[in-house]
C-alpha cells in the first residue's frame, strides 16, 4: 500500500522520514505518544460551538457561521477532509448569505489538535479563498503549529488506512 499521494508537496527529506515511519511500523507508537486521546466533540452542536469560538477569537469581523457538520467523505468535494461553502440566495427582497463548514466524519475519532488544524484551515477560507501566502499566514496566526499539525493529519490518514487507529 502506498501513501505517497498524501505527501507529494513536501520536501524529499520529509517524504523519506514519513516513509521510514510507516515502513518501520512506528507510526502507531508515534500517535500514541504524541496524541494519546481523541477529542470529545462528537455532536454537531459541540463541533459548531468549538468552531464558532475559534472564529470569534480570530475572525471577529468575518460573516456569521451558519453551520458546522460532520459529513461522510464521499459527500465532500474531491475527497477533501473539510469544505467551506458560501451560498447566496434571494429571499423576498433580501439577499441572504450562508457560511457552512463540513468536516469529514472520519475526524470524529481524531486527536483535538488534528481536528483544530482542519477547522482553522476552513475558517481561513472566510478571509482568503485561495491557498496563497496570506491564507497560510492566517492559518499560522490561528494555530502556530499549523504546518506540523497538517503533516500529522496526513499521517493520521495513513494510520486509518492501515486500520491502526486506536481512538
Amino acid at each position: 500500500m502506498t501513501f505517497s499521494h498524501y505527501f507529494l508537496h513536501y520536501p524529499e527529506h520529509i517524504q523519506n522520514q514519513v516513509q521510514q515511519l510507516i515502513t518501520s511500523g512506528k507510526i502507531e507508537q508515534y500517535f500514541k505518544n504524541k496524541y494519546p486521546d481523541a477529542h470529545q466533540l462528537q455532536s454537531e452542536k459541540s463541533l459548531y460551538e468549538y468552531t464558532n469560538k475559534l472564529k470569534q477569537r480570530y475572525l471577529k469581523n468575518a460573516p456569521n457561521l451558519n453551520s458546522v457538520k460532520y459529513k461522510k467523505q464521499s459527500d465532500l468535494v474531491k475527497n477533501a477532509l473539510g469544505t467551506h461553502t458560501f451560498k447566496r440566495h434571494q429571499h423576498g427582497g433580501k439577499l441572504k448569505a450562508k457560511h457552512e463548514i463540513a468536516i469529514a466524519e472520519q475526524l470524529k475519532n481524531a486527536p483535538e489538535a488534528l481536528l483544530k488544524v482542519l477547522v482553522v484551515h476552513e475558517l481561513a477560507h472566510f478571509k482568503e479563498k485561495d491557498h496563497n501566502k496570506a491564507f497560510y499566514q492566517l492559518c499560522c496566526h490561528m494555530e502556530p503549529e499549523y504546518h506540523q499539525l497538517e503533516l500529522d493529519l496526513r499521517l493520521f490518514l495513513v494510520l486509518q488506512q492501515l486500520q491502526l487507529s486506536f481512538y
